[in-house]
Parts: structure tokens; sequence; C-alpha cells
């Protein structure tokens, strides 16, 4: 099985309108709402693929009864960690010729208590997992350490722990260590301390990260695929042409193609190509976090991993 840690998970509201106008109403009839979050599109996509999961984190009030009930609704199992307060909303309004213009509330506040119970619940949950995945921001209450002691528990199970984050979180994260860590340039940049700009600037940025002893290195480099670091060896890794539709939610679905290629023991390259893969096939479906397991195959094949 699969654990895939969503801390801040969210009720993801999109609302299409042809034209987005300040200071006035704006009618919609297009409406779409998902249990939203980065680990939860990282659930939903490994479950697409026909893989066990287990979906955990913390939830809130009318907005984290929603996101069990569309669990349920998916047939992917949870196990959450309830806490005071409410689930946040990030509402998403496309507009205006591809333009996305997005508000995203902070979610409620944790208490120390919230903390202790869900790494209770989360060394519980270990024992049945193979692979680890943890994404997105933190919850208002946990340090940035919080990534780094779940990453420090899992390592003394042997379990493989995946990390996507940012900022802080980040930093503080990759000095325990994760097995993989999937940064963009960004947040790459945000690592190395400047605008990494070409792609020998990126590959010193990625091999300075190992005196953390992080094995795998993967930096997403959206419709040019990724550049990863396995193994010791660098490899570009070159995603099937394809017409996006939309590409949010294609890193979460990255990180969902590694998670199962590792659970499953496939050699490195695979790895890499299972992670392409998926984000691409992620990009030309229309909802976030989403996949045609029919494709799968197809996609894989087509995927190209080069040794640089």
């Amino acid at each position: 099985m699969i654990l895939s840690i969503t801390p801040n998970p969210s009720v993801d509201i999109s609302y299409r309108l042809a034209s987005f106008r300040l200071n006035t109403v704006n009618r919609c009839s297009h409406v779409h709402k998902l249990a939203g979050g980065k680990g939860l599109n990282v659930a939903r996509v490994i479950h697409l693929a026909g893989r066990k999961v287990c979906a955990t984190g913390f939830i809130g009030g009318a907005n984290g009864q929603f996101i069990k009930e569309e669990l349920d609704r998916l047939q992917i199992r949870h196990q959450f960690v309830e806490v005071d307060g409410t689930t946040r909303n990030c509402i998403a309004i496309l507009h205006d010729e591809g333009m996305q213009t997005e508000i995203l509330e902070e979610g409620p506040r944790l208490t120390k208590r919230d903390e202790e119970n869900f790494l209770s619940q989360y060394c519980k949950l270990l024992d049945s997992a193979s692979v680890v995945t943890a994404s997105g921001s933190l919850p208002k209450g946990l340090d940035a350490t919080f990534y780094t002691k779940l990453i420090t528990i899992a390592k003394e199970k042997g379990k493989i722990f995946i990390l996507d984050t940012s900022g802080n979180p980040l930093k503080e994260g990759i000095k325990a260590s994760p097995f993989l860590i999937k940064p963009n340039l960004q947040e790459l940049s945000g690592l190395a301390g400047k605008k990494l700009q070409t792609m020998d600037e990126v590959k010193k940025a990625v091999l300075s990260l190992a005196r953390w002893n992080i094995p795998c290195v993967v930096v997403s480099l959206g419709k040019d695929g990724a550049l990863g670091y396995l193994g010791g060896k660098f490899y570009q890794i070159i995603p099937p042409k394809v017409q996006a539709v939309n590409p949010v939610g294609s890193g979460d679905s990255m990180v969902a193609g590694m998670a199962i290629a590792l659970s499953e023991g496939l050699p490195d390259q695979l790895v890499l190509v299972y992670g392409c893969a998926f984000g691409t096939l992620n990009a030309i479906e229309e909802k976030t976090g989403f996949i045609r397991k029919e494709l799968l195959n197809e996609f894989i094949g087509k995927t190209e991993v080069i040794p640089i």
C-alpha cells in the first residue's frame, strides 16, 4: 500500500467564466467542486491506476466531511485526524482566454495535540505501507520540521519517503534525507539561493543536495519533461508530445507514478518513466489529478529516458 499525506487539504472549487470583471456581479453556470490538495491528487491518481492507497492528513468541519464523502464515493481508503476549525476552500476562477485567478484560504490552526494524534496514527499506518508520499503546504500550528519528523519515523521503519513541498518545509525536510524529492525550477532555485537559468546550473544545484544523502531528485520542467538524478546518474526525461488541456495536478500525478514504480520495485529508469508518463496523462485531461488507466501502457511506452 502507498500512504499519501495531505497536511492541509482543501475543497477545490472552480468557476469557469467567459470573462471576469472586478467590482461587479459575475454569474457562473459551470461550477466544479472536489476533494483537493496535492496529496489527495496523488491518492486519486494512484487509485485510478488500480493500486492500493490510503489518504491521510488533517480535516475539520463541513468541508472535512465533504472530503470524506467524496473519497468514499470514489472508494479511496482514508484515515484522517479530525481537528477543530474547518478545512479550507481553494477557489479557482478560469476566465478570459486561459487566465486563472485563485483565492486560497489558509485553513484551520492546529494544536500540539493534533500533531501528536497524527503522529500516533501515522506510526500505525506505516505498518502496512511500503511507500509514503507527503505533499503540499503545512497548516498553521505545524512548524517547518513536521515533514522532517515524518521522514525520520518512516526511515526507521524501512519505508520509502517521497517529499513534494516548497519553502521552509522543503529546506527542513531534506535534512532528514527522504528517498526522493520533486522540486520544480522555482523550488530548486529556492534551495540553491539563486535563480537557476541554465541546465548546468540546475545540475550543480542537484549535486549540491548530495550532502543530505537524497538518493533521487526529479526536477519537473513542465512541458519539457524533467531532469532526473538517480543512482548517481543524470537522466533527461522526455514526455510524449501532446496537446495539454489542464496541466494543473501534473506534478502530483508524477509523484503518484513514481510512488507506484517504487512500491513495485521497478528499475531506476522506469521510476522516472512512470513519473513523466503519469504527469503527461494528467495534462491531457480537463480534470485535476486525473488519468485514464487504459492509456497508461501507451504513454509509458512513448516516454523516453536518456542518460546525460
